[in-house]
């Protein structure tokens, strides 16, 4: 029976980092650069690969690289040996040293500002010698971290079901309000209309969001335009500051805007907008000793928040 292409002995475990790095950058410099090698090694790395593989995997263009259907396609599998790679050597570690490990969650803004810390700091009570390390980013960017073994489990804002790739589990359900600080204006009144909240100016989240998409609808569904003086933002830090200093408009998480002394939540309501925060997970990896003991964490703590909710 013939051996398979990629038992043979040729392909090597840099292959599946290298076409990681080129699909991740888009451009040989920039995988050069992410791996510390020159130029020349990553071309001549893709050049083998490609030769293996009998396909070509990405199209050179004047702005970089892009992956054909057959670049793609490896590159999933590639990331998926990866993460088990990586799961290996935590399960080895720690089955060698049961009281340590380590645990990558990703989050974005919703569950960030309660839910997160405080599940961790219940988790280091218990086990102060795991660490948690804790990554920002859009929804889109940290996808692509969870397929790749870079990180264990996303927290935020559920906005699709489970896919054959992902597995979504719901923590609590929270609404969105409009924030404002303390100073502001419209701040302690009642019977606010939305023609005058668009006298303000407003800070949405970026238009690649499903949280954009919901306010758009909610303006149309109001016979109202989108606040033609706005800024886009998506960092929490950022907003906050936009609100303590100007007479902005933000959306918000309600437990933000109800948890922060320096913000109020506007007597405005956005129904039906809301969302479901939870635990975002990779199907097809088992969950290592020290991601499980954040999760059980995160369930604990979302039952504190559910009654604050």
């Amino acid at each position: 029976m013939e051996t398979p292409r990629l038992l043979d002995g040729r392909l090597k475990l840099r292959h599946l980092v290298l076409v990681d790095a080129l699909s991740e950058r888009g451009s040989v410099v920039g995988a050069a650069a992410a791996l510390h090698v020159t130029q020349p090694v990553v071309t001549r790395g893709l050049r083998d690969l490609e030769a293996i593989l009998g396909v070509t995997l990405y199209e050179r263009g004047p702005r970089g690289i892009t992956p054909t259907d057959f670049g793609v396609a490896f590159t999933d599998h590639a990331r998926a040996v990866l993460a088990q790679l990586t799961q290996a050597a935590r399960h080895v570690q720690e089955l060698a040293e049961a009281s340590r490990g380590e645990v990558v969650v990703g989050t974005h803004l919703a569950g960030s500002n309660l839910l997160l810390p405080r599940a961790i700091a219940r988790l280091k009570a218990g086990r102060p010698l795991l660490n948690v390390i804790v990554r920002e980013a859009t929804p889109e960017a940290l996808l692509v971290e969870l397929a790749a073994g870079r990180v264990d489990l996303i927290v935020g804002r559920l906005s699709r079901p489970s896919s054959e790739g992902t597995v979504r589990r719901s923590l609590y359900q929270e609404s969105i309000r409009l924030v404002v600080g303390n100073h502001h204006p419209l701040a302690g009144r009642d019977g606010i209309g939305l023609e005058e909240l668009r006298d303000y100016p407003w800070i949405l989240p970026g238009v690649e969001t499903t949280l954009r998409r919901e306010l758009e609808g909610f303006f149309v569904r109001n016979g109202a335009d989108l606040p033609e003086n706005r800024v886009e933002a998506t960092s929490f830090l950022t907003v906050r500051q936009l609100l303590m200093e100007t007479d902005m408009i933000g959306t918000l998480p309600g437990l933000i805007g109800a948890d922060d002394p320096r913000l109020t939540p506007l007597s405005f309501s956005l129904e039906p907008v809301g969302h479901s925060v939870g635990l975002t997970l990779d199907a097809h990896r088992r969950l290592s000793p020290a991601a499980q003991a954040l999760i059980d964490a995160l369930y604990a703590a979302a039952e504190g928040l559910s009654q604050d909710t």
